[in-house]
């Protein structure tokens, strides 16, 4: 199994990356390989409708060390955890997400990579945008 770390340097501070992405409401608009529309809340879990179908989600509780790291529970009831870390950068802040291989082909993982790139494009592109 491979593991590869997906970046993206955004010109922001850290706390303003964080807030934003840790926030449940924002998903669909930075993290389209995980919510195409609007989250729901179930306790502790969120229920998005992705591009994989209906997943639920439990993010780690909030945190100063810019830890965001979730499990996804998939439609076929496979759980996968995906760390994701926002860090300080000398241009403000670096979001890293790990991708794990597990059981897709090299294809499906190039793909997966692509998307996850694309998404942390989107949220350096929102975040960036003045307040």
């Amino acid at each position: 199994m491979r593991s590869r770390h997906v970046s993206q340097v955004i010109a922001v501070p850290v706390a303003r990356v964080y807030d934003f992405a840790a926030d449940p409401d924002n998903l669909p608009r930075w993290a389209a390989g995980l919510a195409r529309s609007t989250v729901t809340r179930r306790g502790d879990l969120l229920v998005a409708d992705s591009p994989m179908g209906e997943v639920t989600v439990r993010f780690v509780e909030r945190n100063d060390f810019g830890i965001l790291d979730h499990d996804v529970t998939l439609p076929n009831g496979v759980v996968v955890t995906n760390p994701i870390r926002v860090l300080a950068h000398p241009d403000g802040a670096e979001v890293v997400f790990t991708l794990r291989q597990l059981d897709m082909s090299d294809e499906q993982f190039e793909q997966d990579a692509a998307m996850v790139a694309d998404d942390l494009a989107r949220l350096r592109d929102l975040v960036e945008q003045p307040a």
